[in-house]
């Protein structure tokens, strides 16, 4: 009933939209098919959602390409304004935002405003950051040439979100994209697109023009085949499974367009016997149960020296038994429910791979008594390399604990991996958190810290987590060309 209560709030304020934004436009789709967004923690329906495909997608395109042409031409002063006004917008609805976020995707309302203040700061990093998009002047080996580099915008961007950060991971990609001087168009995860929309709709009050923000959601492979499809748009933004991110980027291939992929992640935790015991608790359970342990850079294994294994993993086992599940809304509630039951199911088979092969579930292991999506937060021990769990992104609140002997163990075990986003190391020698951070194959390395993402720094992986950069001033980049111009017959 609280649930039901709120949406409607929600409704009535003008938070919650429910149709596409096309051209400043709300759009149902063109045959009025529907599909129903529900609440993860009740199964109730919020909303039903206009069912986009291909058709509506391109005329999200020609939109976003027709107001490139005007948006580009404004001054940096004028966009960054823009933005500015639109983090000011956000941040004034933090709390609306906030349960719009725990309605449709179920996290903890603590952690969802949390979400909020983290995207939000993504619309303003880029605000300050447009009015610095430097050039250079390359000195001639002729007297009679000057030459120099402009950077400009790529176009119409593409990008397509996930459903587990349903605002910051859409403004980490469209602050930048705007501040450029690019135009979007948003496919945000049909499970989550009304933080989208609502995003959008504070978009419009920014003063952001019609057309630089599209928001299209519903025939996922329609909408990316049009988008791939169509030599209006220049670059592709996507995160989201490796799996997805390999055809994105094989179909961007006929076009040629610019891609960013933040794909999948099998981020090691390391724990050594020199840690600061309390300092690795509080590190490895923020970076492994936050979302419940649905992000891209939890800790999905978690290594941990022999010398120190029994005292940890009696420590975190306590600290887990701690963790009050519930509704996002619920007092207390630090995890909420898993996004659906394929969620749910895939979880289930990583756990019963685990056992068969040997490993012990010292807690949890099963789906919690409140029903529905929710599982129970889980630790399992015992566990070795060659299982699943080791291998594959759990994407749930269950924490598999390694053992290993020496350094160069550690650090083979966390490397052999196709994946490399996030690692994480508890460590108090000054001299190992170095050689380890440069050893470890990956992105981003938290170093006593299990929380690391900020708009401030360079987020994304190597191998196959993915390509390019986002957040920081590395992130702007990946919406820029470089031209360079030679001016001639000077003397």
């Amino acid at each position: 009933m609280q649930a039901q209560s709120i949406a409607a709030r929600l409704s009535s304020s003008g938070i919650l939209q429910t149709k596409g934004l096309i051209g400043g436009n709300w759009t149902d789709a063109h045959d009025g098919k529907t599909f129903e967004v529900s609440n993860p923690a009740t199964g109730e329906v919020i909303a039903n959602i206009p069912c986009m495909g291909g058709k509506e997608t391109n005329d999200a395109i020609t939109s976003a390409y027709d107001a490139f042409n005007s948006w580009k031409k404004l001054t940096a002063a004028d966009r960054s304004k823009r933005l500015r006004k639109w983090y000011d917008l956000i941040m004034a609805h933090k709390e609306e935002l906030g349960q719009l976020i725990t309605l449709e995707q179920g996290k903890p309302l603590k952690e969802a405003i949390g979400e909020v203040s983290y995207g939000a700061g993504f619309i303003e990093f880029a605000a300050e950051e447009a009015k610095r998009v430097y050039g250079d002047i390359i000195p001639s080996p002729l007297p009679d040439r000057r030459l120099f580099v402009l950077k400009q915008p790529v176009g119409v961007v593409g990008a397509i979100t996930p459903w587990n950060f349903p605002l910051a991971m859409i403004t980490r990609k469209v602050g930048p994209a705007l501040a450029c001087g690019c135009t979007v168009v948003i496919k945000p995860s049909e499970l989550t697109p009304l933080t989208a929309l609502a995003a959008a709709q504070l978009s419009l009050e920014a003063g952001i023009p019609p057309g630089v923000v599209n928001v299209v959601m519903g025939n996922a492979s329609g909408i990316g085949e049009a988008l791939l499809n169509s030599p209006k748009v220049r670059k592709i933004t996507f995160t989201g499974s490796t799996a997805v991110g390999k055809k994105l980027m094989a179909g961007s291939a006929e076009t040629v367009k610019k891609v960013s992929l933040e794909l999948g992640g099998n981020a090691p935790c390391i724990v050594f016997d020199d840690a600061d015991l309390e300092v690795a608790l509080k590190g490895t359970l923020a970076t492994k149960f936050r979302n419940s342990g649905q992000t891209c850079v939890c800790a999905n294994r978690i290594l941990v020296q022999e010398g120190i294994y029994s005292k940890f993993a009696d420590s975190f086992l306590k600290a887990v038994q701690d963790m009050k599940v519930g509704e996002g809304f619920g007092e207390g509630v630090v995890q909420g429910p898993l996004i659906n039951e394929a969620a749910v199911q895939k979880v289930e088979t990583l756990i019963q791979d685990a056992v068969s092969k040997g490993a012990k579930v010292v807690l949890g292991g099963k789906r919690h008594s409140l029903g529905m999506t929710f599982y129970e937060p889980t630790v399992i021990t015992d566990v070795k390399n060659e299982m699943r769990i080791s291998t594959e992104e759990v994407f749930g609140p269950v924490a598999p604990l390694l053992k290993f002997k020496t350094e160069e163990e550690a650090i083979h075990m966390a490397n052999d991996t196709n994946a490399g986003l996030a690692a994480y190391i508890f460590t108090t020698n000054v001299q190992r958190s170095w050689r380890v951070s440069e050893a470890l194959e990956y992105g981003i390395v938290g170093v006593n810290e299990g929380l690391v993402s900020t708009e401030v720094a360079p987020f994304g992986g190597v191998k196959q987590s993915g390509l390019g950069r986002e957040g920081s001033k590395y992130g702007m980049d990946e919406y820029l060309e470089i031209k360079y111009v030679c001016l001639g017959n000077l003397s």
